[in-house]
């Protein structure tokens, strides 16, 4: 009697909780083992194919041995609960992808096969349909579920919350809410929380009030976050007084407020004019010995220079270096923040003006003033202000590049190449804005070279430049086949990209053509362009213009180039020629 095979071992049913499935996590991969060398296996005869006479587990009652013919005595069929908990994953995975629709088509054929739902499957089909926004088909569920199951529980609902908050879905909020309420369920703190929370954040502060007064009615702990979230939305909507009573029932309830909340008051405080009162409650942040940061003080800044009362912006100062603030940087913050605004601007010019007579100045501060006043156009200020900083011999990098903008703005070349090269001598790189108009000033006017070169040097310099220098060079390497075709495709991609041409692109095109092309073909291009209205008539002569002069220019050197060459400059010049100058 030959050896009978060993029974598997009876495979355990796959169990688990709801809390099991959203808590636990994945075990990690068990880590494969280091290459290992194997013995050389010896060939061996090969075995006969086909079923032996001791596989008996194999053949069928029959005796039919034939391939395809498994018996599947042995094998555990997966229970129903195993079932059910693996479709409920498989919804989970396409709802958390976007595939809601795909996740009730299973849950349509989970139905159909009999099956019935837990509390899970419910809840991953409701949260799917609260964030898509699908409230009635999310009702229809939750009503499935009680007739069915069970009436969910509190988890359950602020989960629904949650998941309708986030996508800023109030009114869905206030119904699931008011559903929890006829079930019977009795809210927590993390459900009050979580709804206040998203009233609060979603404009809706009078009802997150009366959600807040419910949860002290029933004697619930509030947590000091509750009234920070309060405090935050009544600011914002201009009720400073329920803001400060508010303050004062948490300071009854035995909280100490923290900065949060001081902040938001002392900021709504500034916003009502009321400036007596929020440095009132700065002096308290002091008493209490809490760490003030830039938040704190910038409302106040900003109201003593919105009324002019530059005393008071001074005494504040003082009194910041007093209690350890980096005065300087947050001076830095406080115009960076003024000039957010185009139109404040020239206010924060004029409080500058009086800071800087008090020793309150900085490079920062000269650079952040120069940058806003060309945004708004008043190059001649901003150069102003540049002149002062070179009298104090204080300019940096970025000074020099906001300069350079300046002058091309202005029209001044030679000043914006002069501080081009300052930077340069500063080891430094000038800003990509910077190089930008440097090398359209230097298109407009006629110096191609000198552009072409800048260019190169921008891309070589900074990790990401300018698109249309890219596409410069990339033109520049066309040309090189003498035609005007090819230039004609690069600018197809460059556009196709949704790179417009500009006076850099249209620079390197004549610079290519001069170099290895002719007049006709550089034509050809710009001819081309014009055609299809990305030229103007006027603009096509103008560069038509530019392309004469260039030629001209690039003969001219090459004349020189071969006069020196052969030596004949010498000669020419003791036969009394004045061409080549002195």
């Amino acid at each position: 009697m030959g050896p009978t095979a060993k029974p598997s071992p009876p495979a355990t049913t796959f169990q688990t909780s709801i809390s099991t499935i959203t808590t636990l996590p994945r075990p990690l991969p068990t880590p494969l083992p280091h290459c290992q060398i194997h013995p050389r296996r010896i060939p061996q005869e090969p075995e006969p194919v086909g079923p032996r006479s001791g596989d008996r587990a194999l053949q069928t009652p029959e005796g039919d041995t034939g391939p395809g013919c498994r018996s599947t005595e042995g094998r555990k069929q997966p229970s129903v609960s195993d079932k059910v908990l693996s479709l409920g994953r498989i919804m989970d995975s396409l709802i958390k992808t976007g595939h809601l629709d795909l996740a009730l088509s299973v849950y349509e054929d989970f139905r159909r096969d009999g099956l019935v739902e837990e509390s899970v499957t419910y809840m991953i089909l409701i949260k799917g349909l609260c964030k898509a926004g699908r409230i009635e088909e999310m009702m229809e569920v939750l009503g499935r579920m009680r007739e069915n199951l069970c009436k969910p529980d509190v988890f359950a609902y602020t989960a629904m919350v949650r998941a309708l908050a986030g996508e800023g879905n109030l009114d869905a909020c206030l119904r699931v809410w008011e559903e929890m309420k006829r079930d019977g369920v009795e809210p927590d703190v993390m459900a009050y929380v979580t709804l206040v929370t998203a009233l609060c954040k979603g404009g809706r502060v009078d009802k997150g009030y009366e959600v807040f007064k419910e949860m002290k009615g029933r004697r619930i702990l509030i947590d000091r976050g509750i009234y920070g979230i309060l405090v935050e939305a009544f600011v914002a909507d201009g009720k400073i007084g329920l803001a400060c009573d508010l303050l004062k029932d948490l300071v009854d309830s035995g909280y100490r407020a923290d900065l949060r909340i001081y902040n938001s008051l002392i900021e709504g405080f500034c916003n009502v004019k009321r400036v007596d009162k929020a440095h009132k409650l700065f002096q308290v942040t002091v008493q209490e010995g809490l760490e003030r940061d830039f938040k704190t003080v910038n409302p106040l800044l900003m109201s003593y220079a919105e009324m002019k009362k530059m005393d008071d912006f001074c005494k504040l100062l003082k009194q910041m270096e007093k209690l350890g603030f980096s005065v300087f940087d947050d001076l830095s913050k406080f115009f960076s923040y003024v000039v957010g605004k185009p139109e404040r601007t020239m206010m924060a010019l004029e409080v500058f003006e009086d800071l800087k007579v008090k020793g309150y100045s900085s490079v920062p501060i000269y650079n952040i003033l120069m940058e806003a006043l060309l945004t708004i156009g008043e190059m001649k200020r901003a150069l102003s202000l540049f002149g002062e900083m070179k009298d104090l011999n204080k300019p940096d990098s970025t000074t020099y590049s906001i300069a350079i903008i300046c002058f091309v703005e202005d029209g001044n070349i030679q000043e914006a190449c002069v501080s081009h090269n300052k930077i340069v001598e500063m080891f430094c790189v000038p800003s990509v804005a910077a190089y930008c108009s440097l090398a359209k000033g230097l298109c407009d006017n006629g110096e191609i070279d000198a552009a072409m070169m800048l260019v190169r040097d921008c891309l070589a310099s900074v990790e990401s430049g300018p698109m249309e220098f890219k596409y410069s060079l990339t033109i520049l390497h066309a040309c090189k086949t003498g035609g005007a075709e090819k230039v004609i495709d690069v600018l197809n991609e460059m556009m196709q990209e949704g790179c417009t041409p500009n006076e850099v692109i249209y620079s390197a095109i004549i610079s290519g053509m001069c170099k290895h092309g002719t007049f006709e073909e550089a034509r050809k291009v710009f001819t081309d362009l014009r055609q299809r209205k990305i030229l103007t008539e006027a603009k096509t002569i103008v560069f038509d213009e530019i392309l004469i002069e260039h030629m001209k220019k690039k003969t001219a050197d090459l004349v020189l180039a071969g006069l020196k060459f052969f030596g004949l400059e010498s000669k020419l010049k003791a036969m009394g020629s004045t061409l080549l100058g002195s």
